[in-house]
């Protein structure tokens, strides 16, 4: 089959200047929900490639997410939650994106076209055939993602990718591919919008189930979370009086000795 660019279609919505607000917000919905509905078709790929992940996470192994542009700021945001939300040391979910650090708040749309940098990039980080790696780029076309990718598969290291249309040249080096056609974006081109959101609502998935199934929730509750600021506090608290059905003074007492939910809990189980 040909590879046709979608994602850089002419817009289903013409003359977007001439609309009301009211126009432009219910048009701009509706295409969210086709990115909605674009995930769901591809949820057995997803629970595919989430379940190539765990038994790499078990094994010590650590999951990286390479991108540029917006699909890579994506995948370093999803990577930096794991540590407050689960607890992770940041070397388990990594997230490279092509022009480094200054790429996260500035345009460095150049620095993805170097074939060679990510693999550079990831073998600063030690890559081995233990890890995962997944690629993610709306076109599928990116070639700091199709190289990294690339010479992981020639280093015996298993990847996937997150791509917004069929048969791109990334899919060719992805072991699971993870294929969300979103269609045309509200906005010719705008791959920020709905392809953005597809790939966040996939990411999502993917970090928080592999976290699931290494042992870092216990019911629905965070137990592993970091108390870095009041509010997590608070939160780290209000666990453990559900929890142990305790009142606010004796769940104070056991986050003060035991500096963790989960140590906070088993200890006054085991106690």
């Amino acid at each position: 089959m040909d590879f046709i660019k979608i994602t850089e279609k002419d817009s289903n919505h013409k003359d977007l200047e001439k609309k009301s607000v009211v126009e432009l917000v219910n048009a701009m919905h509706e295409e969210d929900n086709n990115a909605l509905k674009a995930v769901h078709k591809v949820l057995p790929h997803v629970t595919e490639l989430i379940e190539k992940i765990e038994p790499k996470i078990k094994n010590g192994g650590r999951l990286f997410y390479i991108g540029a542009g917006t699909s890579g700021r994506l995948g370093v945001l999803d990577a930096s939650e794991c540590p407050p939300t689960f607890g992770t040391p940041p070397e388990k979910v990594v997230g490279l994106i092509a022009g480094g650090i200054p790429a996260l708040h500035s345009s460095i749309e150049i620095a993805e076209d170097d074939l060679n940098q990510a693999w550079k990039d990831l073998s600063d980080h030690n890559i081995n055939s233990n890890d995962f790696v997944i690629g993610i780029a709306a076109s599928g076309t990116t070639p700091y993602v199709i190289g990294g990718l690339k010479e992981c598969q020639n280093n015996n290291i298993s990847t996937g990718c997150i791509v917004c249309n069929e048969n791109s040249p990334l899919s060719k080096y992805a072991d699971i591919k993870i294929e969300v056609i979103v269609g045309p974006e509200f906005l010719t081109g705008s791959s920020r919008l709905k392809a953005g959101t597809a790939q966040k609502l996939i990411l999502n998935m993917i970090s928080t189930i592999s976290m699931i199934l290494d042992g870092h929730v216990r019911g629905n509750k965070m137990v592993d979370m970091q108390m870095s600021n009041a509010k997590l506090n608070k939160r780290a608290r209000k666990i453990i009086m559900e929890e142990l059905g305790v009142d606010q003074e004796v769940a104070n007492k056991l986050i003060l000795k035991h500096k963790s939910v989960r140590s906070a809990i088993d200890n006054y189980i085991n106690e």
